[in-house]
C-alpha cells in the first residue's frame, strides 16, 4: 500500500458562527492510497493498481492539524493492510498507534472503504446494506450571523427542502424568526450547548416547535447529562446527542437522555465504526442523525454512503464552501442521488492534487 496526501485549506462561501466560535475556513487533509499488484482478486481482471480516497477534515475544536495529521500517518505501517481488509482489526490498529485523531483516522478509513468497493465492484452503500431509495433529504446549514447575512444564505440553499440553524446565543428567537421572514421551510436546530438552564431551553424548545423546529441538536453542556435526560423527557420534538457522542463506547449510558444522536465520519473515525453506531443506535431505540464538518465531496460522499439508514441527513459540506476540488454530488428535490460507481463513486478527482507521499 501506497499513500499520497495533500493539505488543502477549504474556504467557507460564508463565516461559519456557531454558540462559542467563528470560522472561515477549514485545514483538510486528503489522501489517496494505492494498493497494488490485485490481478489475482477475482473480481478486478488484469489490474495493476486501484486507487482510494480519503478525507480528514480537522475543525479546530477538535484538536487536530496538518501536523498531527501528517505525523500520525508516518507512524501507520501501510503494509499492514491487505484484501480482504478486516475493518475492526484496522480500527483496533489505528486506535492502538494514538488515542484521539479520530479525523485522520477517519481519512485512512474512507479510502479503504473506497479500495474496497473498487474491489469488490459495489458501491460502498451496497456493501453496507443501504437502500439509495431510503436517502432522507439533507439539510442545509445557517450558522449565527446577521440578518442581512442570514438572507443571504436563506437565497443560498436553493434546491434545499430542509434548513439547519445555528443557535445557542442571545439572539435565537431574532435569527428563527429572520429564516421565517425569508422561508417555510423544516428546520433543525443545533444549539451547540448553548442553553445554560432547563427552563430557558424548555420554553426555547416549545416555541421552536411551534415555528416549525423538527429536531433540536444538544441543548445543553454534553457533561449535563441529568439536564438533557430532563429535556428530553419533556420536549415535544427529538433532542440529539452531538458534542455528547462522538465514538461507539460513548453510546453507552445516553439511553434515555436523548432521543437520539448525531454521528459524524470525523468523529467516528470513519465509515466502519459509523456503521457501527447505527446498528447500536438502533439496538437502544434511539434514532440517527448522519452530520458532517465543512467537508469535499469525498467524505460527504463516504456519509452518503450510510445516510439511507439512518433518519435525518446534515451532509452539506460541499454546499457551504467555495474550493471543492472534486465534483459536487448530485441531489435531486433535496436529496442525494447515489451513483452507481464502485466505492465511493467519487468524481473529478485531479491526480495533480496529491503532491506528497512516501
Amino acid at each position: 500500500m501506497k499513500i499520497a496526501y495533500t493539505a488543502y485549506n477549504l474556504e467557507l462561501k460564508h463565516p461559519f458562527s456557531i454558540a462559542k466560535f467563528t470560522r472561515t475556513s477549514t485545514p483538510v487533509m486528503l489522501i489517496r492510497l494505492t494498493q497494488e499488484n490485485t490481478g489475482s482478486i477475482e473480481s478486478v481482471e488484469s489490474v495493476e493498481s486501484i486507487c482510494g480516497y480519503g478525507e480528514a477534515s480537522m475543525v479546530p475544536y477538535m484538536g487536530e492539524s496538518i501536523e498531527t495529521a501528517v505525523a500520525f500517518l508516518k507512524k501507520v505501517d501501510w503494509q499492514r493492510f491487505v484484501h480482504p481488509f478486516n475493518f475492526e482489526e484496522i480500527k483496533a490498529y489505528l486506535d492502538s498507534i494514538e488515542k484521539g485523531h479520530p479525523a485522520i483516522k477517519a481519512a485512512i478509513d474512507i479510502a479503504l472503504n473506497d479500495i474496497n468497493g473498487k474491489l469488490l465492484n459495489k458501491p460502498c452503500y451496497e456493501i453496507y446494506g443501504a437502500d439509495p431509495l431510503k436517502m432522507p433529504l439533507t439539510s442545509y446549514t445557517i450558522g449565527i450571523d446577521s440578518s442581512e447575512v442570514i438572507r443571504e444564505k436563506v437565497a443560498d440553499a436553493k434546491g434545499f427542502k430542509v434548513l439547519k440553524v445555528k443557535l445557542g446565543r442571545d439572539n435565537d428567537k431574532e435569527l428563527i424568526n429572520t429564516i421565517r421572514s425569508a422561508s417555510d421551510l423544516p428546520l433543525y436546530v443545533d444549539a451547540n450547548q448553548g442553553w445554560t438552564s432547563r427552563k430557558q431551553a424548555i420554553e426555547m424548545i416549545y416555541w421552536l416547535h411551534d415555528q416549525g423546529v423538527q429536531l433540536v441538536e444538544q441543548p445543553m453542556d454534553k457533561a449535563d447529562l441529568e439536564g438533557n435526560a430532563w429535556l428530553t423527557g419533556r420536549s415535544p420534538i427529538p433532542i440529539i446527542a452531538d458534542e455528547a457522542v462522538q465514538r461507539l463506547a460513548d453510546l453507552d449510558g445516553l439511553k434515555g437522555a436523548y432521543h437520539g444522536i448525531n454521528i459524524k465520519l470525523m468523529k467516528s473515525g470513519g465509515m466502519y465504526e459509523a456503521h457501527q453506531m447505527i446498528l447500536k443506535a438502533r439496538a437502544l431505540g434511539m434514532k440517527v442523525l448522519i452530520g458532517c464538518m465543512s467537508e469535499t465531496s469525498c467524505a460527504t460522499q463516504a456519509g452518503m454512503a450510510l445516510a439511507p439508514l439512518c433518519d435525518w441527513a446534515d451532509l452539506d459540506g460541499p454546499w457551504l464552501t467555495k474550493n471543492n476540488p472534486f465534483t459536487a454530488p448530485q441531489m435531486t428535490d433535496g436529496k442525494y442521488q447515489l451513483n452507481q460507481l464502485p466505492g465511493l463513486g467519487l468524481e473529478g478527482i485531479k491526480p495533480s492534487l496529491f503532491t506528497s507521499g512516501f
